[in-house]
């Protein structure tokens, strides 16, 4: 059976990170790998997750992330 797209996604993430043939993974790849796919995948998943994962202090740093999505998604035509 064909995987769901969610499914492709944290199979690729899996398979980044088994790629690196380390025995262990810094939890800080662990982080921008799934990063990496999120922001693709689903925007608000992404926002969501970097709000956690980068510990945003302030509305500030937080609104600096959700500018340079916007600047991405511009750049590809999503916007």
């Amino acid at each position: 059976p064909a995987r769901s797209t969610r499914e492709q996604v944290w199979a690729n993430i899996e398979k980044d990170l088994k790629n690196t043939m380390d025995r262990e993974i810094p939890s800080q790849d662990i982080g921008e790998t799934v990063m990496k796919y999120l922001k693709d995948f689903d925007q608000v998943a992404y926002v969501r997750f970097a709000s956690v994962y980068r510990q945003f202090t302030d509305v500030g740093n937080f609104m600096k992330e959700l500018e340079t999505l916007m600047k991405s998604n511009n750049l590809k035509g999503d916007g």
